[in-house]
């Protein structure tokens, strides 16, 4: 097998943090699981590890259980009419070959089956409000958002929420709510000396109001879903694969989460009556979801926010459950989360978004 796939394979005692870890390395965004004698057992996509981890499948389990089984492979004469017809139909990208002993030989790649002059997939429009709330001081992005608003702060040659925009128009989103309060007229003016394509509503913020305090204005004037997005945040994901998600499992509000690994290096003391040593744990780990600041939001939950009172998001989440409607989280792998809220963590955007 040419060396060029060894980057897709990956051996089903590995765990699952482990193909985690391959996948956000990995452009072309799958695995193939394969055993010992590099036989095929299935694939690994991030559809695959979300629904995972949802069931609440353990990380350091084999791959080989979470991977999907009924991965589309074809014989070594296969019929490439026929693969072409069947990839067509499902949008697959790699097809792996099989030998009789189901052992993967080769690779066949929709780019060269069909000469790059049929495209694979196409990214279907994003037809829900999109709401950024940029009214935040950024106290935590010190000394520049003594002089910046946070939303402006640069990211090589583009502000932070020029990118942010950047991805929705990948979408076909022509149009913005923006909810501004700290230096709200520097915003505004960068804006309409910049005059992007898309257009963009503000929503004025007279006091300070949460995450979501803001929204209240838009109450009645839009139904179905919204997407809802912190200003400091860059999320890489499917957006309509998580509408279909939020869709599909009926939630009133669905929080992107990120999958985010810990490693304490120290050994930890475990105690009892009053200072016994029990045990001491060392170099524990642990893996935890994140909010990441990023949520689909059913219109009629607007009805639940005060008005012109501070009300944040997890505010809302709790009326939300408290009157028996559903929050559901859609996890991302940690490398598709980009925190720009603090300096660290802007240090390594600037770095991440360099490449």
């Amino acid at each position: 097998m040419n060396n060029e796939f060894l980057s897709l394979l990956i051996n089903g005692n590995a765990s699952v943090k482990e193909a985690i870890k391959l996948l956000d390395k990995n452009d072309e965004k799958i695995l193939f699981v394969v055993d010992d004698e590099n036989r095929l057992i299935g694939s690994l996509t991030d559809g695959d590890v979300r629904r995972w981890i949802l069931k609440e499948g353990s990380l350091k389990e084999n791959v080989s259980k979470a991977c999907f089984g009924g991965t589309y492979w074809a014989g070594q004469n296969a019929d490439i009419n026929l693969i072409k017809e069947e990839i067509q139909k499902m949008g697959i990208e790699f097809v792996p070959i099989l030998d009789e002993n189901k052992r993967i030989i080769d690779f066949l790649i929709w780019e060269k089956l069909f000469d790059g002059k049929v495209k694979r997939t196409t990214i279907e429009k994003l037809e829900i409000p999109v709401i950024i709330m940029a009214g935040g001081k950024g106290t935590r992005l010190d000394p520049f958002t003594k002089v910046l608003p946070k939303p402006l702060i640069p990211i090589g040659d583009k502000t932070i929420l020029e990118i942010i925009f950047d991805k929705f128009t990948e979408y076909q989103v022509d149009h913005f709510y923006l909810s501004i309060n700290h230096k709200a007229k520097i915003i505004k003016s960068y804006f309409e000396e910049l005059q992007p394509e898309y257009s963009i509503t503000y929503l004025y913020e007279y006091k300070p109001l949460g995450t979501v305090g803001a929204i209240k204005q838009l109450e009645g004037q839009f139904e179905g879903d919204f997407l809802l997005t912190n200003c400091d945040i860059i999320i890489d994901t499917n957006y309509t694969d998580l509408l279909k998600f939020h869709r599909e499992n009926k939630n009133d509000i669905t929080l992107v989460a990120t999958l985010k690994h810990y490693n304490i290096p120290y050994g930890i003391c475990e105690i009892e009556n009053g200072g016994t040593l029990v045990n001491i744990k060392e170099k524990p780990e642990f893996d935890f979801l994140i909010n990441t600041g990023m949520y689909l939001i059913s219109a009629d939950l607007i009805k639940f926010i005060p008005l012109n009172e501070f009300f944040h998001i997890t505010d809302l989440m709790k009326v939300v459950q408290k009157s028996g409607k559903k929050v559901g989280v859609y996890p991302i792998s940690e490398n598709s989360w980009t925190d720009i809220g603090e300096w660290i963590e802007y240090k390594k955007a600037v770095e991440k978004l360099r490449l």
